[in-house]
């Protein structure tokens, strides 16, 4: 997958300490991904960057909302997400990211592109089951769900349960009210 430059931080110029960079995320990013789950999205990350003279700290925030569709009804409305991810950079020999949150880079490298841990840290925040804020206080007035509703399989009531009671429980009530 091509790396898009924006996303491409040089540290090597960067003096020790904390340094902040701003990212506002639309659709266009996801495209590049091809993950096409979300209709639109309006995301805010900052991440943090503290720079050691062995190491680096990437704190990535993650908040916004993004246009998804309803997994009840196939409406589509806003979730908001927020998240947070923490990842270290550390020196040697060879490229190695089998790690969750620890990232090897070779001796001698002078960038690091976080398009990828952006991507996740976004993907992850998202429910594992999206439902529309109107379908949870019945305030969304949808086909779907009046189909749902009427599909549903109803309970009886417990008087029409009394009254269904199978005829050889009646037979063995008799022993316990006869003398």
């Amino acid at each position: 997958m091509k790396q898009l430059k924006e996303f491409t931080i040089q540290f090597v110029g960067l003096k020790e300490g904390k340094h902040h960079f701003d990212y506002k995320i639309d659709q266009t990013f996801f495209d590049h991904f091809d993950y096409d789950e979300f209709n639109s999205s309006n995301i805010n990350v900052d991440v943090t960057l503290n720079k050691k003279s062995t190491l680096l700290e990437f704190h990535f925030e993650v908040s916004g909302d993004v246009n998804v569709n309803c997994d009840v009804t196939n409406e589509p409305y806003d979730q908001q997400i927020s998240n947070t991810f923490d990842l270290v950079v550390k020196f040697g020999e060879e490229y190695n990211d089998e790690n969750i949150d620890i990232l090897i880079v070779p001796h001698g490298e002078y960038e690091v592109n976080i398009q990828q841990y952006i991507y996740e840290t976004i993907v992850l925040a998202i429910p594992s089951k999206l439902v529309h804020p109107g379908v949870e206080d019945g305030t969304l007035d949808s086909e779907i769900l009046k189909k749902l509703e009427e599909l549903s399989p109803k309970l009886k009531d417990k008087k029409e349960k009394e009254d269904e009671i199978d005829p050889r429980w009646n037979t063995l009530k008799k022993l316990l009210t006869d003398k």
